[in-house]
């Protein structure tokens, strides 16, 4: 591994493989881009304090105005070892990398405004309904600390545990389903071009890494069975998304 590198701070869990969404989107892009990284994992509780300590700025502030902050957050040596760059915010660290490593985009020319919405779509809107079926089987993934952590010492709301399973989850599942037919029905728009896969009919792109990021937490927390129903919806459609991103989940 070259001296020089980008490091990718990432939530430790007991998932075999890394889960998070916001933090997969920027994974997908250093090994997309070829770019030399590795990954640095910390525990829930050890994030605000991590960041703190390597200069990362916060994404935003508290309802008290205490400043916020999260993953995933990247410290770049590859320029200058002596003078790091240090981001956070998924998106802004995506817009990093593209003008600072623009070989290989992932944002084509003229479509990055188009790229930001569509990945703000799918963040708010289309994953949202997976949210009370998939936070609390993250949840149970975490370690025991970091459990205790999300229950009582951070600004994230847990959904209670009987939204796993019952009447609750199979409404939660027909709003999903929902969501993902209607992306669907967009995307087959670029069939006249291509095979339609990715949101910009042949190349993969950003928006397509926000898609897959989604579906690597749902394959991670559940492969068995929510992963299970997702991946033959709309003719096979995110399968074959999955396929096409998967030679660059590779994990450092």
């Amino acid at each position: 591994m070259p001296h020089s590198l980008i490091t990718l701070y990432d939530i430790r869990s007991n998932i075999p493989q890394p889960w998070a969404p916001n933090i997969w989107r920027i994974r997908f892009i250093l090994n997309y881009k070829r770019l030399p990284h590795r990954t640095v994992w910390i525990e829930l509780d050890q994030v605000e304090s991590t960041l703190r300590a390597i200069g990362a700025p916060p994404v935003a502030q508290r309802q008290d105005g205490r400043p916020l902050y999260t993953l995933p957050a990247i410290v770049d040596t590859l320029r200058s070892k002596s003078s790091p760059v240090v981001v956070s915010n998924a998106n802004i660290i995506a817009e990093y990398l593209e003008t600072t490593y623009p070989a290989r985009p992932i944002l084509p020319e003229g479509s990055r405004a188009l790229q930001f919405l569509f990945v703000h779509y799918i963040q708010e809107i289309f994953a949202k309904p997976l949210l009370p079926i998939l936070i609390p089987l993250t949840h149970q993934r975490l370690p025991e600390h970091s459990q205790v952590y999300l229950r009582v010492g951070s600004a994230v709301s847990m959904p209670p545990a009987s939204a796993i399973g019952g009447a609750h989850n199979e409404q939660a599942w027909v709003a999903v389903k929902e969501q993902f037919t209607f992306l669907a029905s967009l995307l087959d728009k670029n069939t006249s071009d291509s095979s339609g896969v990715v949101a910009m009919g042949r190349d993969v792109t950003y928006a397509d890494f926000a898609i897959c990021s989604v579906l690597i937490w749902v394959e991670k927390v559940s492969p068995h069975d929510c992963w299970a129903r997702i991946r033959e919806w709309n003719g096979g459609r995110w399968r074959r998304l999955y396929s096409r991103c998967r030679e660059y989940m590779d994990v450092y």
